[in-house]
């Protein structure tokens, strides 16, 4: 079949331009290594102030509640030791805050700070595991490389 639009001839290509060469900046090298240096103290002060908040939702006194928060404490200590806020709720006396984070299985851990929020159910007994779904990992290569 045939079309009833006609074939419009191509446009011509604008030639491309070549970027601008870098200016030569008009600060001096003192006021940039002042810039630099207010930057490093923003970003330390902002790692010095980060709390983590870790919410433990619990059953009880049971072993399995208790080994929970003994290995949550630990980890915490090993790793943001003095960073962290641990919010224990005990789902049996006050069931109504189950609905709010979506508690299916106990014990589960909400991270709440720094987000993303992340989830983990279980008693940490597994520290590794832990540790890479609570990205404390990260914190300590953040660390070594704030060291350098």
């Amino acid at each position: 079949m045939a079309s009833s639009k006609k074939a419009e001839p191509a446009k011509p290509k604008a030639p491309r331009r070549k970027p601008a060469p870098a200016k030569p900046s008009s600060e001096p090298a003192s006021r940039k290594r002042q810039t630099v240096a207010a930057i490093a103290e923003v970003e330390e002060a902002g790692n010095a102030d980060d709390v983590w908040t870790l919410r433990l939702y619990i059953a009880g006194d049971s072993p399995k509640s208790r080994t929970a928060l003994a290995n949550l404490q630990r980890l915490c200590d090993t790793h943001i030791k003095g960073k962290y806020q641990i919010e224990v709720i005990d789902l049996k006396t006050r069931p109504e805050l189950a609905k709010a984070d979506q508690i299916l299985a106990l014990p589960t851990l909400i991270r709440k700070i720094p987000e993303p929020m992340k989830r983990l159910i279980g008693d940490l007994s597994n520290a590794d595991r832990a540790l890479v779904a609570l990205e404390l990992g990260a914190t300590d290569a953040k660390r070594s490389r704030h060291a350098d």
